[in-house]
Formats: C-alpha cells, sequence, structure tokens
C-alpha cells in the first residue's frame, strides 16, 4: 500500500515546511517538494493542512477487561484515532487487574483483536493494584507491559514503592505513579478551595498530592528508577518536581488539559467537572501553565476515563470520578493555549506527540524519510461547538461541552494505514 500526501504543511521539530510525502508499507519512504502521483493507491491533497507525528497519550482508561459497558478498547481506540492518536497507553483499573501474565495477556487479546491504533498496557504494581500489600512479580511482566502503575491508587507504603523503583530500576522500567495519600482524603471529592467552601462539599487537600511526590522523587534520586508522575495538579507538585529534575532525579511528568484550562472557580454542579485530581485554584492553574513553558511539565496526557451516563449523573458528590478527553485534547490547549499565544503550536505538538515517545521508548516522533508513518493531519482553520453527542468513545461527560474550538484532526495514519479519514 503506498500513499501520497500532496503540499503538506510538514512538521520539522521547529517549524512546517510544505512538501509532498510518499508512504510505502508502514515507513515514509520520499519526502519532496513535488512527487509524482503515478503508481500512488492513496493520494490526498492536504494543502493547508498540518502534518505531525500521531498524538500519544501515555493515561488513558479504556475499561475492557471487566467494564466494557463504560468503554473497550475498540470504542476507545477509534475515538482516539479520530482525534489523531497513535499511540495510547491504557492505565490498570480493569477486572481482572493485570497484575500477573494470565491476566495481561487476557487484556492484550483484545487489543490484538479489537485496537484500531497501537495500545500498550500498564500493569499495576501491587497485586489487585491495591496501592499496598505484595508486589507483582515485574521480571515475568516486563516485556508485556509499557511500565508499571497503581494508577487510581497512590503506592501508600515508603518501602513498598521503595522495592517497586528497585525492581524497576534493574529491569528499566519505568514507574507511572498516582500520588495519593488515603490518609489525607478524609472523603473529599473536589478541592479544598474556594468552591468546596462555599457550596458546603468535602475537599480534597493539595497536600495529598504533592507529600507523595515529594517522597517518590526522594526514592528516585536513591534507586535510579526512572519516575513518571501521573496527572499532577498543584503547585507544590510543579515545584517539587522542578527542583528533583535539578538535582538530577530521573522524574518526568505530565499533566492534562483540564488543569491546565479550568479551575475551581469553574466549577458546576455537574459530574461532568468531577475527577481525580480535582480541578485545583486558580493560583495552581497558573503553575503548571509556567511548569509547561519551562519544561518542568514534559508531556499533557488526557487520563481519558469514560463513564456510564447514570454514573455522570450525580452531581459533584456523587458522580463517579472521571471525564473523557481524547476527542477534546488538541482543539481546547490548540485553542486556549496557542492562538492565545502563550504557547506555541510546535512545543504543543512536542508535549503531545515527541517528548511521550522519547520518555517511553516509542518509536516515531520524526517526519523523515526512513522514520516510521505514525502522522496525524490537522486543519487548524476548523472552527466547531464541542458536542459530546458526536464523539466516538462511549463516555459523554466533559467539562468542555459546548466551546468554541479550533483545530481538528482530518486523518490519522498508523504505521502507513489510514486508520481515520476526514478530509
Amino acid at each position: 500500500m503506498t500513499v501520497l500526501l500532496k503540499n503538506a504543511l510538514v512538521y520539522s521539530g521547529d517549524g512546517f515546511c510544505q512538501n509532498d510525502i510518499l508512504i510505502k508499507g508502514k515507513m515514509i519512504d520520499t519526502i519532496a517538494s513535488d512527487i509524482s502521483d503515478d503508481g500512488a493507491d492513496i493520494v490526498i491533497n492536504a494543502k493547508d493542512k498540518y502534518l505531525i507525528p500521531g498524538f500519544v497519550d501515555v493515561h488513558v482508561h479504556l475499561r475492557e477487561p471487566g467494564f466494557s459497558y463504560k468503554e473497550t478498547i475498540r470504542s476507545g481506540s477509534e475515538a482516539a484515532a479520530k482525534a489523531g492518536y497513535t499511540i495510547i497507553c491504557p492505565m490498570p483499573n480493569v477486572n481482572p487487574v493485570p497484575d500477573c501474565v494470565k491476566n495481561i495477556k487476557l487484556q492484550l487479546n483484545i487489543i490484538n483483536r479489537d485496537s484500531k491504533i497501537k495500545v500498550y498496557p500498564f500493569a499495576s504494581i501491587t497485586k489487585n493494584r491495591l496501592g499496598r500489600g505484595e508486589l507483582v512479580d515485574f521480571e515475568s511482566l516486563k516485556d508485556l507491559a509499557v511500565g508499571f502503575s497503581d494508577d487510581g491508587c497512590g503506592v501508600q507504603g515508603e518501602e513498598d514503592m521503595k522495592r517497586a523503583m528497585q525492581q524497576c530500576k534493574k529491569l528499566d522500567k519505568i514507574i507511572s505513579a498516582h500520588c495519593e495519600v488515603n490518609e489525607l482524603l478524609n472523603g473529599g471529592y473536589i478541592h479544598d478551595g474556594e468552591y468546596c467552601k462555599a457550596h458546603g462539599h468535602k475537599g480534597i487537600c493539595s497536600e495529598s498530592e504533592w507529600a507523595q511526590i515529594e517522597r517518590d522523587c526522594r526514592l528516585s534520586e536513591e534507586t535510579g528508577c526512572k519516575y513518571h508522575v501521573c496527572h499532577i495538579s498543584t503547585k507544590e507538585s510543579v515545584d517539587i518536581i522542578r527542583k528533583a529534575k535539578a538535582r538530577g532525579v530521573n522524574v518526568t511528568c505530565e499533566t492534562g488539559p483540564h488543569y491546565l484550562t479550568l479551575c475551581d472557580k469553574d466549577l458546576q454542579e455537574d459530574g461532568r467537572f468531577k475527577m481525580n485530581p480535582p480541578l485545583r485554584s486558580e493560583e495552581d492553574k497558573k503553575a503548571l501553565l509556567e511548569g509547561v513553558l519551562d519544561g518542568t511539565i514534559d508531556v499533557i496526557a488526557t487520563d481519558h476515563a469514560p463513564h456510564s451516563a447514570e454514573e455522570k449523573a450525580k452531581g459533584l458528590e456523587g458522580s463517579a470520578m472521571g471525564i473523557v478527553g481524547l476527542e477534546t485534547a488538541f482543539p481546547v490547549l490548540y485553542t486556549k493555549l496557542v492562538k492565545t499565544g502563550y504557547m506555541t503550536l510546535e512545543k504543543l505538538i512536542y508535549m503531545m506527540s515527541v517528548r511521550p515517545r522519547e520518555i517511553f521508548g516509542f518509536d516515531g516522533g520524526k517526519i523523515k524519510e526512513g522514520e516510521l508513518a505514525d502522522l496525524a493531519l490537522l486543519d487548524l482553520d476548523e472552527e466547531y461547538i464541542i458536542n459530546p453527542d458526536e464523539f466516538l468513545t462511549m463516555g459523554r461527560a466533559t467539562p468542555f461541552k459546548d466551546w468554541k474550538v479550533s483545530g481538528n484532526n482530518v486523518l490519522t495514519i498508523c504505521e502507513g494505514e489510514v486508520v481515520y479519514e476526514a478530509i
């Protein structure tokens, strides 16, 4: 199969240059100003469109096996392909938990059968993903999992996390940590800030996140383990990670589009504004944005977490934690951060496409001859209203409902195969 893209504005890392791209099989064969379409199986006019390395999301929830009424690997990967992602990494919040070879192979079998793009799952750190107790057999899982995470739970015991880091260091694997101190939660479900106090809700304090990050950065420094912090949301978290990086700690981190564009002042009494960690203060949002600009924050990941309509219809107190994010991530960030001049398009692509590949060791990220053809084509001029009823994900809960945005993916190519097209 050969695919020819004509007149695309091609991402080079530090800018864009108009060129044709010829793809043969899984690879980029030729990049030139004018390539003949003779013999091409598919020819696509990409004029005025921006060709980038496919997006990578290192933090999603696909809910299968065990909770396919919320999402399936097929529906989640279709949503990702529509949004321009070519790689996604599901967390181990499934049943059975991928805490042994048998369980993760069950998940991998579904992925191999149903996924539209590349899906690399995490295994858990502890048995049954409890955040405590017996650790998994890291050696047996190292070639089947992209890394290890107890996402949804913080690993509570310092000695447990230290032993996990020692094992991952030995195996050259990464730990992606959901940082949360259980004893500091006190039944909270939104940020312990102004909105919480004004409306009589129970709050989650910032220390429940940053205290465990502080501990884990120290343990990573001691063990040398590759340590990636999931969905940071507080100003203290940014400061701790910034200082750890300055000391040479092997730590990276991610935040989500919602933490960069919303704060607790934007909360409504609606389950689509409830996620974990919660939307924090305006001061926290400002610190996160500063962390994006200075490189403290490496990656933007969605924490795509679909639930059923019933589970999200019980307000802030009663709804399940989590929002969907794959199909809104780029347009929201492009509209709110790039079009406003806060950051460059090149920086956003680096954080969503290139940097996650560098951290997790995935191929791609460069549009050059001989490189893997994992690509997305963006129409930056398209304006539209976000309508959850048009999502391909089974989830509908998003705080970005009815936002007017610009920027849409119109073509996704994964290993040379067109997996989504709207051009």
